[in-house]
């Protein structure tokens, strides 16, 4: 399989996905738009969320920073996250379990 084979979805508004689906976690490879929104939001997933390219602003349990090209982000299941694309992003997130929603 080569990510460039993986048809992109659009999961929410200025949020294109290629999702990659194991039995116990998802790995996402998003794009995403310049001020798209996730709404605050929590899931049973444990997820990791990398920066890659561009400005993402994020929340995690009411504390807002600016994550940019490197960071790394832990987010504990049931712990309540929103963001927001600052500038176009590249963002890579593993969950797991993985996200049946997401198939």
């Amino acid at each position: 399989m080569n990510l460039s084979d993986i048809k992109s979805k659009e999961i929410m508004p200025g949020y294109h996905g290629k999702l990659v689906h194991g039995e116990q976690m998802s790995w996402v490879f998003w794009d995403v738009e310049q001020n798209a929104e996730v709404p605050e939001h929590h899931h049973m997933n444990e997820q990791i969320m990398h920066v890659v390219e561009g400005s993402f602003e994020f929340t995690l349990d009411g504390n807002t920073k600016v994550y940019g090209p490197g960071d790394i982000v832990v987010i504990p299941s049931h712990t309540p996250h929103s963001g927001k694309a600052l500038t176009p992003c590249k963002l890579m997130d593993i969950f797991s379990p993985a996200r049946e929603e997401y198939k």
